[in-house]
């Protein structure tokens, strides 16, 4: 395939980030300028030469503009094949110029819909036409043997293209290619967005949060070593347009490559740590203090504590349970200074997360070559919540995120004694780690440290026994410990088993038939019990 000169460029963008320099540099070239409405204004305002598509086709923009470029003198200046006789010899019959490069953007679709009073009038006129098929047939005729189009759907890429053709006065066919693959991928998406957006709009043509049919989009971040099992093959896809502060974000500072279960354990750590947010001072130990390390092994945490320091953070959440934390993946929400990292690198970790490492601590990881070092950043102020998707057999269940926050309002205090002021601190302290332990969930904790976790059992009888039972093989006792269920006791023998064990306090969501009779179990025991009024299931 044969470079393409460049000697017309249509450009009609709707983000116009960057073109009046991208467009001087292209007339500085040589290159003849076509624009349409707004776009053609801009640039003649800053002093370029720019033909009206209007003026170049001989017929004017009508139907208040939604007709511009439709004409074959647009489209067969950009979908004329130059390696075909045939197509040459009709382009010049009815004086059809070639158009070697397209620079076109969408109507802000997307922005449109998004605002809080946009109605469906607003949404179908922000659903571009002329743009979308300019577009396609760019990249359709990217590649022929005497040269193709090269079309250009992001600003980002101004600089690329203007490097090219600053050195040659062409575009090479593997630019074009690749700016092609670009431009199907922003058509798609757009058209996916106005599926989404309509086939979610009920019988009064308001938004709802689940469309009628699905589209989605990902982008392909990386390439696993190998899947949940090194038999099986594995990608990671990024979400365009996510929120920071999710592990999508990462940024590898050393170590192997990660794999599957790498990612899908980071996620877990880092979303229970960042529970735990940095603000404000507390006292300590307590819920409120700003600095928290959490332990992952199989998605579960098997280790979780707030401290005063990252260091002193780690050392508590390692005592909950030491063999389950070997090969685990441990997370801080503070940067990692470096006696934190000479404390970590006495256990074996497949892999270390948090905010920042200074250059003190990178130097001790240095040491552990296939330590796997992640930078992940914080959310910066208010996130959105993104949907929760989960594969079954031939479908998807998708669902709204566990956003919900317990406020210390919001809770109800059901027995005759009520939690002390400690016991108050550890029970939000331990609710909070019980929403990222699986179900069923049981989660002993005393000062600002998880004690012993039950997780993933079928019965909550047996999580609670089993959480005691992990407690007393790591040398921790749970008495005098409070306790979050991630679900209400549907009898009261998962209490009994908890007060048995020497726990004083408990916090779950109430709302079984036989609340009454686990109250009063809790009542019979002096342990205090409140209830959030919801769960946090985790399956």
């Amino acid at each position: 395939m044969n470079d393409v000169a460049v000697t017309r460029a249509l450009i009609s963008v709707s983000d116009k980030r960057g073109v009046v320099d991208f467009a001087r540099e292209l007339e500085q070239l040589g290159i003849a300028l076509l624009s349409t409405g707004g776009t053609a204004k801009l640039l003649r305002d800053a002093g370029l030469s720019v033909t009206d598509v209007s003026e170049y086709t001989g017929f004017p923009e009508m139907l208040d503009g939604r007709v511009k470029t439709l004409h074959p003198k647009v489209h067969g200046g950009i979908l004329g094949r130059r390696d075909l006789p045939d197509h040459l010899a009709t382009m010049a019959a009815h004086d059809i110029p070639r158009i070697d490069l397209v620079v076109v953007n969408l109507y802000p679709f997307q922005q449109t819909v998004a605002k809080s009073d946009c109605t469906l009038d607003d949404a179908i006129e922000n659903i571009d036409i002329g743009g979308p098929a300019m577009v396609r047939a760019a990249a359709k005729n990217h590649g022929n043997a005497d040269g193709g189009v090269g079309v250009v759907t992001d600003p980002a890429d101004y600089s690329l293209v203007l490097d090219e053709l600053k050195a040659s006065g062409a575009l090479s066919y593997a630019t074009r290619f690749m700016l092609a693959k670009q431009a199907f991928t922003h058509t798609a998406r757009y058209d996916s967005a106005i599926a989404n957006w309509l086939t979610s709009l009920d019988s009064d043509n308001k938004p709802g949060q689940f469309p009628n049919h699905l589209q989605l989009a990902f982008d392909k971040a990386d390439t696993m070593r190998y899947g949940e099992n090194p038999h099986q093959a594995a990608a990671f896809y990024r979400e365009p347009g996510a929120t920071s502060g999710g592990i999508a974000n990462y940024e590898q500072l050393q170590g192997k490559e990660l794999s599957y279960n790498n990612i899908a354990d980071a996620d877990a750590a880092w979303e229970c740590v960042k529970a735990f947010a940095p603000v404000g001072a507390g006292r300590t130990p307590s819920v409120d203090t700003p600095v928290a390390c959490v332990i992952v092994k199989h998605a579960n945490p098997c280790g979780v504590a707030v401290a005063a320091s990252a260091e002193a953070a780690y050392r508590k959440a390692f005592k909950t349970d030491p063999t389950s934390a070997f090969g685990g993946i441990i997370a801080f929400n503070v940067a990692i200074d470096k006696a934190t990292a000479e404390a970590v690198a006495g256990q074996f970790a497949e892999v270390i997360l948090a905010p920042a490492v200074t250059d003190e601590a990178r130097a001790v990881f240095a040491a552990k070559q296939n330590l796997r070092v992640l930078i992940v950043p914080l959310p910066g102020g208010q996130t959105s919540a993104q949907m929760d998707y989960k594969r079954v057999g031939g479908g998807l269940l998708v669902q709204t995120a566990d956003a919900a926050v317990l406020n210390v309002s919001d809770l109800k205090v059901v027995t005759r004694r009520a939690p002390s002021a400690d016991e108050m601190s550890d029970l939000l302290f331990a609710w909070k780690v019980a929403k990222y332990v699986k179900s069923n969930a049981i989660v002993y904790c005393k000062d600002g440290m998880t004690i012993g976790v039950g997780a993933g059992q079928m019965s909550r009888v047996d999580s609670a026994r089993i959480a005691a039972i992990k407690a007393e093989n790591a040398g921790l006792t749970v008495a005098g410990t409070v306790v979050a269920s991630d679900a209400f006791f549907p009898f009261r023998d998962g209490l009994d088993v908890l007060a048995k064990a020497g726990a004083t306090a408990v916090i779950q969501p109430g709302g079984s038939v036989r609340d009454a009779e686990v109250i009063a179990a809790a009542d019979e025991q002096d342990l205090a019990m409140v209830l959030t009024g919801f769960r946090h299931f985790r399956h």
